[in-house]
């Protein structure tokens, strides 16, 4: 039975909005229901309060005490070049009030007067000069209705009356004037709200509840409360309904336009719509509340006893166990650019290594170069040299010192045992060669028989 009273409410609710968008008027037009801008589905328990929450900053009632200062119309300029430099040129308030920023414009650069009652805003420049090309902005400021609107017009200075023309570049309009004439860039904005005072403005904000039961149409909603800005109320309906439905006193100071329904009873139940209306600010919204109401939440009652309740700190039986923190570990899975990271690292160890394995296979075979291994048995010994008669010993002494001395400086990087074994050798040559030159002298001195 409780699940069959939500799915029957939201069926109604459905066929509510149909009836709605087929046979009521088309949101927006100009029957003052204003735009939907939000649709909300609220459920109560029977017998509780209910808050249907309708919020607008812009329905903040501040009265216009200075009422020509609400409005506000200023020309900027956006020159080329490098800099793109925005200046001030001319600002007006709705009271007829002008201020021009440069003193090269004074007596030069106007608008027109009546411009908040004729919606014209144009700029004029007299004797335009090459200075003054630029992009122009029209920028109008309602500060009472938080509204901004902005026109652009681009502006050329020529030297020949050949180029003057006017076009639209798609976005915004150019002009191409003659340096020395005068020229007027069009700003145009004739509707009420920037050309009209705030005439009776307590009278333009109102607020009003309607509320249609289930299988009505909209255009035929009852009325529940209306009120002004001026601080004016009205309420509709039997007594009982005006007591328990009811709106902040303080709506229009604060925003806040909320319905507040108490004792809420099945028969209470339906569409309910807040209506906001700034006529003055062209503001017409609306917001939706479907209210279902479910039966009463059962309370549980509680056998009174004569004992004292005790807190569970407080009650003396009650022992206190001291329950160990749990700790939940959470292993984030690692990103691929720590990964990359670590395989970098690895790499460039990895090449280091391979650096250093280099460099010492490189320094080895520099030592092992040919002359540094020397083995005594493979070397050969020289052959003796022969002895041929010249006709004097010396012959045969410079011989052998010429032999000697280049089987010296051969061996000379040897190491030092195989050095003294060729001194060795080198005594016996010098011996073997000094018997043979004495043996050479003593045949020389036999008389020749022939």
């Amino acid at each position: 039975m409780n699940l069959a009273v939500p799915l029957c409410a939201r069926a109604l609710f459905l066929a509510q909005l149909l009836a709605l968008f087929f046979f009521s008027p088309a949101r927006g037009q100009s029957d003052g229901s204003g735009v939907v801008v939000a649709m909300y589905n609220i459920s109560a328990s029977q017998g509780s309060q209910a808050v249907l929450q309708c919020h607008s900053q812009r329905m903040v009632w501040t009265q216009d005490r200075l009422k020509d200062r609400q409005r506000v119309v200023h020309w900027d300029l956006l020159r080329p070049g490098p800099d793109y430099a925005m200046e001030r040129v001319i600002d007006m308030f709705s009271a007829g009030d002008q201020r021009i920023y440069n003193g090269y414009n004074q007596g030069r650069i106007n608008m027109p007067k009546t411009a908040f009652k004729d919606g014209n805003f144009s700029l004029v420049i007299k004797d335009v000069a090459m200075s003054d090309k630029g992009v122009y902005s029209c920028n109008l400021h309602h500060h009472y209705c938080h509204l901004y609107e902005s026109i652009k017009v681009q502006l050329n200075v020529t030297k020949s009356a050949r180029k003057e023309r006017r076009f639209w570049d798609g976005q915004k309009a150019v002009f191409v004037v003659l340096v020395g004439s005068t020229v007027v860039l069009p700003c145009f904005n004739r509707r009420p709200i920037w050309t009209e005072g705030n005439s009776q403005e307590d009278q333009q904000q109102v607020v009003h509840w309607d509320r249609q039961p289930p299988g009505v149409r909209h255009d035929r909603a009852d009325r529940l409360i209306d009120l002004y800005a001026s601080g004016e109320r009205r309420h509709y309906g039997p007594l009982f309904v005006q007591q328990k439905m009811n709106i902040s006193a303080t709506a229009f100071s604060q925003g806040d336009f909320s319905l507040i329904i108490s004792d809420i009873q099945p028969l209470d139940q339906g569409l309910y719509s807040c209506h906001l209306h700034h006529h003055y600010c062209g503001l017409h919204e609306r917001r939706i509340f479907q209210l279902t109401v479910t039966p009463p939440i059962p309370q549980i009652p509680q056998e009174p006893t004569d004992e004292p309740q005790y807190l569970p700190n407080e009650d003396p039986n009650t022992s206190m166990v001291e329950v160990p923190p749990h700790v939940i570990n959470v292993i984030l899975p690692e990103q691929r650019s720590h990964f990359q990271q670590q395989l970098g690292y690895i790499l460039a160890t990895l090449l280091l290594l391979a650096l250093i394995v280099l460099a010492v296979v490189l320094l080895t075979r520099h030592r092992k170069r040919p002359g540094q291994d020397f083995d005594p048995r493979k070397i050969e010994s020289p052959p003796l040299p022969t002895v041929t008669y010249v006709g004097h010993t010396s012959c045969v002494k410079k011989e052998c010192e010429g032999r000697f001395p280049e089987e010296r400086s051969s061996n000379q990087e040897e190491t030092k045992l195989d050095y003294k074994n060729n001194l060795l050798k080198e005594a016996e040559m010098s011996k073997l060669c000094s018997q043979k030159a004495i043996d050479l002298d003593r045949e020389m001195e036999k008389p020749s028989w022939k």
